[in-house]
Formats: C-alpha cells, structure tokens, sequence
C-alpha cells in the first residue's frame, strides 16, 4: 500500500482561538488614521499656536519627528514579533513576562479608556449643536452603531472605517481649501510662509512645550500592531502601517496648521479652545461652519470604531494567555472577534455620561507614554540581542533610535497632570495585584498561550525573531 500524497492530506481547519486574517496594507493605514482622527489639529491649533508663540506647525514638524523614533520601535518590533499583543507581546519577549504583563496593563488604561473619550467627545459636540437632544442619547448614539460593526467582524468594521476616514480626509481637505481661500482673497491679514513656520514671539522652549501638546495626537498609532493577526503579510504591512500612519498624520498635522497660521499670524486668541472653529466662521461664514463641523463629528465615529476594535485585540491576547480569566477575555465569537471584550468597552464608554473631557482624558496618557518608553526599551535589547549579524558601529547607531524615543516619551510622561499620576499609579497598583493572582503569588511563570498549546515554543519565537531579517 502506497503512502497517501502530501496533496491528499485534507486541509487543517482554521484555529477556533485565532482571528482571521482580512486586512490588507490599506485597512491598517485606514484604521491607524481612524485612531489618530487627522482631523483633530483644527480643535487642537489654538492651543498648539499659543504655546508655541504662533509656530503650530514647527511644533507639529517637531513632534512629527519624536512620535516617528517611537513608531520605528514598534515598526520594527511589530516585523519581529508579528501578534496581537503588541507592547504586551514585545516587552514580554525580550524584557520579561513580567515586565510584559506591566506594559500591556499600563497601556490598556489607555486602550480601554480612549473609546470612552473618543465617544464624549462626539456627544458633547452634538449635543452643544442639538441641545434639544440629551447628552445620553448622543452616547448611546455614538456606542450602538460602533459596537454592533465590530461585533460582526473585522471586514465589516475595515469597511466602515475606510469609508469614515475617506470621508474625514475629504472634509480635512475641504476645511483647509476654505482657509486658503479666505488668505489668498486678502480678506485675512495673512503672515508670511517663513512667519507661520516661526512668528516673532516663538522659542526654542515655547515650541518644545507645543510639541508635547501636539504629541498628543499622535497617540494610537500603536495600536496598528493590536491587528497583526488579522492582518495578511503582517512582517511587511504591519510595520509598514506603523510607519505610514505617523507620517501621513504628521503631514495632515503640518499642512493644516501652517495654513491655519497662515491664516492666523501669531498666537493670540480670544479662546485657543475653539480657535479652529473661530477661524472657519470668518473664513466660510457661521453655517458652513456648522455644516463642516456636523459632517466632521459624522465621519469621527470611525475614530470610536478603530478605537474599540483595537483595544479589544489587546484584552483578547492577555485572556488568550490566560493572564486574564481566558473563559471571557479570549473568547470569540462566530465572526471571529473578541465579542466580550468589545462588549465591555462599550459598557465603559457609557461611564462617559458621568465625567466631563477634561476628567476623562486624564485617564488615558499615563499608560501610553510609559508603554511607549518600555517598547523603545525592549527594542533596544532587541538591537544589542542580535549585534553579532552586524558591525559594532551600526548597533550603537541604531541604538539612538530607542535611547532618544524613551527619552522623549518619559519626558512626556513627566509632564502629566497630578490627577494622571494618581489614577495610573492605582491601576498600576490592581495590575501587579492581578498578576500576583496569576502567578500564585509570583512563584509561578506568567501564562502564554505558546507554552501551553505547542504552537511556538519560546525558545524557538525568539530565536526566529532575533534572527529576522
């Protein structure tokens, strides 16, 4: 009897506990700038513009640069170590399972938090536009429709999202031809090109203090590499994602407020708050500000989609490893996704009826600026891990990529409000209080989904990752 062919042998099926790879190169691009929300710096101008002395789009320019050294750490991370776990799955590779779990719990006090925001923040625009129509209506709004797509799979909720952020790159470019407009017909005492860029009253200092404003909008390119897994040739396009989205946003981010600055010489505003929707009103007139503002606050909501669907991904690989009770947080459902994961983020979204912006945005930088620091910490044990396949020189250059990004994110971190510090010290606190409970103690290995199923041993992971081209 003949042995049977490899051909006959009848294909394995899909993994019930792995997500489904459906996203090409332009869904993660697509969801990152979704994250990102683009059209943010005409809410955020204002203040950008008064503190740096009226050079918002060298702070932009500037901080650009220091989100980018951060971006190529994960990029590079993200080609190594191509899972969903991100920060939690990086650090725990190279610094410890310990420090791991840390990193994936600090950040996750931003990914669980910034959907929240990201759906106060439309509900309180509509409901300052339709005031008739009570604030927790506008949240149920914005929370239903986002979190049914995401319950119904990853090629639904890439679909919406492309369309949302399509739709708010046409009103980026709309707004902004409209400020253009308003200066070339004189009716705007217009500053020079190399004014807006650095106004009379900009410094080194002041510029540097609007970069770590402007930084801000940077945050949740990172949460590209939460995809991984749902993502086709994810050691290119992850990576590649990573890079793309920092700088197609720094470019958004540039070009609109040197036009806006353009627009406006200097930084003096009446209120830096609403400065952006100030400058359309004089530019368009009052109700086509309005209409851009209601069209903006429509195609935000794929901000909240990409937010909800990446911060799910996260809390799915820690309950995956059993970090997390795995019976809930590493369940998926029909379509393939984390449906109780994005089921509790929609619930904590509805705490957003009882905070207003500024108490719920506290919530989130803690763990986004120190995650960021321990990526750029493990990359750096990445590079002098494998400084043998190449020379000594081109180790310690590279190594100023991480050393400057850390840097740069603890800098950040130290410039947080006293109340950020408060909330994420505690729930740094709970977290080595639940992985005290995992570890029995801490006299047991943190649990990985590798080690307990075969599909990877450890050794062999970081092996292949150390060695990747």
């Amino acid at each position: 009897m003949t042995a049977p062919s490899p051909t006959s042998t009848p294909a394995a099926a899909p993994d019930p506990r792995r997500l489904l790879r459906r996203l090409g190169l332009a869904g993660v691009v697509f969801f990152g700038l979704a994250y990102m929300a683009p059209g943010i710096v005409t809410s955020t101008f204002g203040v950008v513009s008064s503190t740096s002395g009226g050079a918002a789009p060298t702070a932009y320019l500037v901080a650009t640069v220091a989100m980018g050294l951060t971006a190529v750490s994960y990029a590079m991370l993200a080609r190594a170590y191509p899972s969903s776990g991100s920060s939690y799955s990086y650090v725990g590779r190279l610094l410890g399972r310990h420090a791991g779990f840390l990193a994936g719990w600090v950040i996750l006090l931003d990914y669980l938090f910034l959907p929240m925001v990201a759906w106060l923040i439309q509900s309180v625009y509509l409901n300052a536009q339709f005031p008739s129509v009570p604030l927790w209506v506008w949240v149920l709004v914005n929370i239903v429709p986002t979190t049914i797509v995401n319950l119904l799979g990853i090629t639904l909720a890439d679909r919406v999202n492309t369309w949302l952020t399509i739709a708010a790159m046409a009103l980026v470019a709309t707004t902004t031809a409209v400020i253009i407009g308003f200066v070339v017909s004189g009716a705007s005492p217009a500053a020079a090109p190399a004014d807006a860029f650095w106004g009379a009253d900009a410094s080194i200092l002041a510029v540097a203090a609007a970069a770590a404003v402007a930084a801000y909008s940077f945050l949740g390119f990172d949460a590209v590499s939460t995809l991984s897994e749902e993502t086709r040739n994810p050691r290119r396009n992850i990576p590649l994602g990573i890079i793309l989205v920092v700088l197609i946003g720094g470019a958004i981010f540039v070009g609109v407020s040197f036009v806006m600055q353009l627009a406006h010489p200097g930084g003096d505003f009446d209120n830096p708050d609403i400065a952006g929707y100030s400058l359309l009103v004089a530019a368009g007139g009052e109700q086509l500000a309005n209409v851009i503002n209601l069209v903006g606050i429509i195609a935000a909501f794929g901000s909240g989609l990409a937010i909800q669907a990446t911060s799910s991904r996260l809390l799915y690989v820690i309950g995956r490893d059993g970090v997390l009770p795995r019976g809930l947080f590493g369940r998926l459902n029909a379509f393939r996704v984390p449906w109780v994961n994005i089921l509790l983020i929609a619930g904590i979204g509805m705490i957003g009826m009882l905070l207003d912006i500024a108490q719920a945005t506290a919530l989130i930088n803690f763990g986004a600026f120190l995650a960021f620091a321990l990526v750029n910490t493990a990359f750096l044990a990445w590079i002098w891990r494998a400084r043998a396949q190449r020379a000594g020189w081109a180790s310690s250059l590279l190594s100023l990529v991480p050393i400057a990004g850390a840097a740069i994110d603890l800098a950040l971190f130290s410039q947080l409000h006293d109340t950020a510090f408060l909330i994420g010290g505690a729930w740094l606190v709970l977290g080595v209080v639940v992985l005290a409970v995992a570890t029995r103690g801490f006299r047991r290995p943190v649990p990985r989904l590798e080690d307990e199923t075969g599909d990877l041993a450890p050794a062999k992971a970081d092996a292949e990752a150390v060695t990747a081209p």
